[in-house]
C-alpha cells in the first residue's frame, strides 16, 4: 500500500486507534453548551497553583493521568508522549508532565499544536516505532492574556474580531491495533486515524493579532483542499469537517475560500471556537488557543464518532504563528494547520 498520497497527505497502511481520550476544563468552559461532555470543569482555574503558567502545566498532568487511568495504562504502557502549548519555550509541558518520566517530543504549532501532535504519534504508530502514545497540548486564557495580549488588570477593550482563549487540556492515547484489542475495544467503537493532511504555512499579510481567525482561515482552507485533491474525496465524503478556532470572522472567510475554489462545505462543517462556547457568555468572536479543538476531539466529537452518529470527521486545527518577539516588531501573522482523518467502525482504510 502506498502511504505517500498527492503531495501533502499520508494514509496510514496500519491505522492507528485512539483508545482513550481526556478533557480538562476551566470554568467559563465548564459554563458553555458542551460542559457534560468534559471529564473533569475546574471550580479554579489556578487548580491550586501559585501562577497561571503553573496551574497549565498542573492541567495538562491532569488530562495525561485521566487520559491513562480510562486506557486502563500505566506511564511505563506510554513509549512516548508528544505535547505542547502556547508558552514561550513550551513551559506548560516541560514543567506540567515532567513527572510522567516518559519520554518526550515538545512541538509547537500555534493552537494547531493537536493536530501536529497526532499526526506525528500515528506515523511512528503506523511505522512500528511504538504501541502506545499520548498526545496532548493545553491553553490557559490569563497565561495567554499575558504573553500575546495585555495584562489582564490592565482592563483593555476587546475587538469583536477577537477570540477567548480556551482554558483546558485535552489528551488521546493512541495506540496500534494489538494494544486497541488488548483493551478490549469492539469494532463498533473504534476510533481509526486513517490518514493526514500536514499543513503549509500560509501568509496573506494579515497583521491584525486580535483577529486571529483572518490569519488562520486560508491556510484552514488550503489544507482542506489539498485532503480532498490528494485523496480523491469530495466534502460530502466526510460527515463533519471541523476546524480549531477560526471563529465566527475566520469562518465566513473560509467558507468563501472553499466557495471560490469550487466546494461548498458549508452543510457539513464546524468549529470549535464557535461551539465551546455560547453566544451569552461575551467571548466576542468565540474560543481560540491549543486546548480549544484539544478539548472539543477528547470531549466531544471522539464520542459522536464512537455513538456511530458520525462515520467520518475531517478534523483540522488551526495555527496563528506568532510570537511577543513577531508581533513587536510589526510583522504579519502566518497561518498553519493539520489535517487528521478519524473514521469510526467498519470504514474504508
Amino acid at each position: 500500500m502506498e502511504k505517500q498520497i498527492g503531495k501533502q497527505s499520508v494514509r496510514f497502511e496500519n491505522p492507528p486507534y485512539i483508545v482513550s481520550s481526556a478533557a480538562i476544563v476551566g470554568q467559563k468552559e465548564g459554563e458553555g453548551p458542551y460542559a457534560k461532555f468534559f471529564d473533569e470543569i475546574l471550580d479554579d482555574d489556578k487548580a491550586g497553583c501559585e501562577s497561571w503558567e503553573e496551574a497549565e502545566g498542573k492541567i495538562q498532568e491532569m488530562a495525561a493521568n485521566k487520559a491513562l487511568s480510562k486506557a486502563g495504562m500505566e506511564n511505563k504502557d506510554i513509549r512516548y508522549i508528544i505535547a505542547g502549548d502556547l508558552l514561550g519555550q513550551l513551559m506548560a509541558s516541560s514543567f506540567g508532565l515532567i513527572k510522567l518520566e516518559i519520554p518526550m517530543f515538545g512541538v509547537y504549532g500555534a493552537c494547531s499544536t493537536m493536530g501536529e501532535s497526532i499526526s506525528i504519534a500515528s506515523m511512528l504508530v503506523d511505522g512500528g516505532f511504538a504501541d502506545n502514545i499520548l498526545a496532548i497540548t493545553s491553553s490557559h486564557f490569563a497565561s495567554a492574556e499575558k504573553q500575546f495580549r495585555f495584562p489582564l488588570g490592565y482592563g483593555n477593550q476587546r475587538k469583536r474580531a477577537a477570540t477567548w482563549t480556551v482554558t483546558g487540556s485535552g489528551a488521546v492515547v493512541i495506540a496500534s491495533k494489538k494494544m486497541a484489542e488488548k483493551v478490549n475495544m469492539s469494532d463498533k467503537n473504534k476510533v481509526h486515524i486513517t490518514g493526514i493532511t500536514t499543513g503549509k504555512i500560509v501568509d496573506l499579510g494579515v497583521k491584525d493579532s486580535m483577529n486571529m481567525g483572518a490569519c488562520m482561515a486560508p491556510a484552514a482552507g488550503n489544507v482542506i483542499i489539498r485532503n480532498f485533491i490528494d485523496n480523491g474525496r469530495k466534502p460530502e465524503w466526510y460527515d463533519k469537517i471541523i476546524t480549531g478556532d477560526l471563529g465566527l470572522v475566520g469562518k465566513d472567510i473560509l467558507l468563501d475560500i472553499m466557495r471560490s475554489k469550487g466546494y461548498d462545505i458549508a452543510d457539513r462543517y464546524m468549529d470549535c471556537g464557535i461551539e465551546i462556547y455560547s453566544r451569552e457568555q461575551n467571548i466576542q468572536a468565540g474560543g481560540s488557543g491549543c486546548g480549544c479543538s484539544a478539548t472539543m476531539l477528547a470531549g466531544y466529537i471522539l464520542k459522536m464518532l464512537e455513538s456511530g452518529k458520525w462515520h467520518r470527521v475531517l478534523f483540522v486545527p488551526t495555527g496563528a504563528l506568532l510570537s511577543p518577539v513577531s508581533f513587536n516588531e510589526g510583522d504579519s501573522v502566518p497561518g498553519i494547520a493539520h489535517a487528521v482523518v478519524l473514521e469510526c467502525g467498519e470504514t474504508e482504510v
